[in-house]
């Protein structure tokens, strides 16, 4: 405890102390002391380190004029940060003041590497296979008894996530630990391809093997990332056996496909290699976030790109009637989520602190604040809304619904992510024809595409080490191709800077 909090601490006892000293007879019941010392208490301020990822949260100051959503269950409009907003709520419901430290990262492996390097946070948000990656290193808190129960009305995230997502994390494990226990939905989405429908055609970017095809010399970006260039680099070697009608067939089709989308075996890893190599001689680059504005200016023809950020490109480009499209190729997709956690370093065993961290995940995953995040920054909540009303349907149709004078229409059936128990014509909006292939299609794909989707596992610590030579060699240097005789010279040349070091080392030691 430093010094500031001791003292506060201490005030009411020194009071009562004071009390007796000072005033003859003065007396202050047993219960008065208690009542002043938990008023104390309650004033006291928590904060609640929060880490997520960059632009991928409501921050407010939205144009009401411009920008108001009306949907038939009341407007939505964003003025302050969520997590500002969410300062006030816990206050208001749980009568602790906190504040929130908001921070951003930019990839996962840069946020582990926050993390390792002693950077303390209470909640974050990584990826799934950081999620498992933290799990596997015993460094999440799992989430309390009372977050799971639906009957508490200030449970939301229990309340209103998806059926679809909720059966996902209840049914995939870490050393026998299900994803639900320790960690809860935040965005989800899949992998395809963002790409100009003028200049590329539908059959070749049905296929990842669009990205090695000659046909887009330095027309095609892929990401600069070895866990989603690995996952379509095997989609692409993979095509012969992923859409082979037994294999789709199979009884155990989804587990088969996890399977071989999560092969790391040496001579898998070798072939991913050399198929990345090839995409490397044909690629106009390898990029994390510059994809986006280079399909937007028509600098390259198509891009491996995640579903949010393809919505986002193609809301962009749409403003200089510009269109893009989103395709996800027919051998497989990969289905990705980005939960929060508790880390055990930073919640450590306060109860405090867990409730608030708790509250915040129930504060972001209240359907209106879903919807908020959903229009900010393009992305697809776990959130459907189901218990406390259906404002995220309600704006799924605000958004992509057909006018009434709209004449190619078609309906769009988005059942299995709200109700897969209801009525299909319950969850089915008409919208218009073209957006089976744009931000509809990239924001809720339909239940064949996640038919075919997979989700990438962690890897453990030979796999990683493994796949990370391997990318070495791709974006780097691959020693495979260098001739004998240029390893030779190579290895003299090493040789003969090591000698020229030692040599100079000695005459220094002598001067």
């Amino acid at each position: 405890m430093n010094g500031k909090n001791a003292w506060k601490k201490a005030g009411p006892l020194l009071a009562v102390l004071m009390a007796l000293v000072l005033v003859p007879g003065a007396c202050l019941s047993r219960t008065a002391g208690f009542t002043s010392q938990a008023a104390a208490a309650k004033e006291q301020v928590l904060t609640l380190r929060v880490c997520n990822w960059e632009e991928y949260m409501d921050l407010g100051e939205w144009d009401p004029e411009e920008e108001t959503i009306d949907l038939e269950s009341g407007d939505i409009l964003g003025e302050l940060p969520l997590y500002e907003e969410f300062e006030d709520w816990y206050y208001e419901n749980y009568g602790q003041r906190v504040e929130v430290e908001y921070s951003c990262f930019g990839t996962n492996e840069e946020l582990y590497n926050m993390l390792t390097l002693g950077d303390v946070y209470d909640l974050v948000c990584p990826s799934e296979y950081m999620i498992m990656k933290l799990m596997s290193e015993d460094q999440l808190v799992p989430y309390s008894a009372g977050f799971f129960e639906e009957s508490d009305p200030l449970n939301y995230y229990e309340r209103n996530v998806s059926p679809f997502i909720r059966e996902t994390f209840e049914t995939h494990e870490i050393d026998g630990q299900s994803w639900s226990r320790y960690a809860a939905g935040y965005m989800w989405g899949v992998t395809g391809f963002l790409y100009n429908p003028e200049e590329v055609s539908e059959e070749d970017v049905s296929t990842w093997a669009l990205l090695s095809n000659p046909d887009y010399f330095r027309q095609v970006t892929i990401k600069d990332n070895v866990r989603d260039a690995y996952f379509a680099a095997l989609g692409a070697i993979r095509h012969d056996q992923l859409t082979d009608a037994a294999f789709l067939a199979a009884g155990d089709y989804p587990e088969a496909l996890e399977r071989t989308m999560n092969d790391v075996s040496q001579e898998t890893i070798g072939e991913v290699q050399d198929y990345l190599q090839s995409v490397k001689d044909n690629a106009y680059s390898f990029e994390t976030d510059s994809g986006k504005a280079d399909m937007i200016t028509g600098k390259v023809l198509a891009n491996l790109q995640w579903s949010g950020d393809a919505v986002y490109a193609m809301d962009q480009a749409e403003e200089d009637d510009f269109y893009l499209n989103f395709a996800v190729p027919e051998e497989v997709t990969n289905l990705w989520f980005d939960g929060w956690v508790m880390l055990r370093r930073g919640i450590s065993e306060d109860p405090a602190k867990q409730q608030a961290a708790e509250a915040f995940v129930n504060f972001l995953s209240m359907p209106e604040n879903a919807v908020r995040n959903m229009y900010y920054i393009g992305y697809t909540s776990v959130i459907s809304g189901g218990v406390d009303g259906d404002q995220v349907f309600e704006y799924l149709d605000w958004t992509y619904g057909a006018e009434e004078d709209e004449e190619e229409t078609v309906d769009y059936e988005v059942g299995y992510f709200f109700d897969p128990e209801a009525d299909p014509s319950e969850y089915t909006i008409t919208v218009p024809a073209d957006q089976v292939q744009r931000q509809l299609f990239a924001q809720y794909p339909p239940a064949d595409v996640i038919g075919r989707s997979s989700i990438m596992q962690y890897f453990d610590g030979d796999a990683n080490a493994a796949i990370n030579r391997m990318w070495i060699n791709v974006r780097c240097y691959n020693l495979n191709k260098v001739p004998v005789f240029g390893r030779v010279l190579l290895a003299l040349l090493l040789c003969a800077v090591v000698a020229g070091l030692f040599v100079m080392r000695r005459k220094g030691r002598k001067r």
